[in-house]
């Protein structure tokens, strides 16, 4: 299991280094999602490599957001004055993402019942 998370930031670092290296505006981490992606598409990484370490990341997610709940609790005063503007941008930008992924989720589904068939 190591070895996939090792495997894993060895890819979230390779993404922040071409983020850093062109000055894009993208995070690193999502571009090494990119990364990964292409990755496990054109099988040059294989599932069976990460996937322990991804299962045990995604079992222990709660314990990630911690730091981030700590850092808006300690800048408190600097969400104070636009609280209900966050509030409605998040509570938007969450419908999105789940409804966008929801979509996608189901077009995949979709397209692979059609390759069966």
């Amino acid at each position: 299991m190591i070895v996939h998370i090792g495997l894993l930031y060895i890819i979230f670092q390779f993404g922040n280094w071409i983020q850093r290296t062109l000055n894009l505006f993208i995070p690193g981490s999502v571009i090494g999602m990119i990364v990964l992606f292409l990755l496990l598409s054109t099988k040059l990484v294989r599932v069976s490599w990460i996937e322990e370490g991804a299962n045990y990341i995604v079992a222990n997610l709660a314990f990630f957001f911690i730091p981030v709940t700590v850092g808006i609790i300690e800048y408190y005063d600097l969400f104070l004055g636009k609280g209900s503007l966050l509030i409605l941008i998040v509570l938007v930008s969450t419908m999105l993402v789940m409804g966008g992924s929801g979509f996608f989720s189901q077009w995949l589904m979709r397209r692979k019942e059609w390759k069966h068939e």
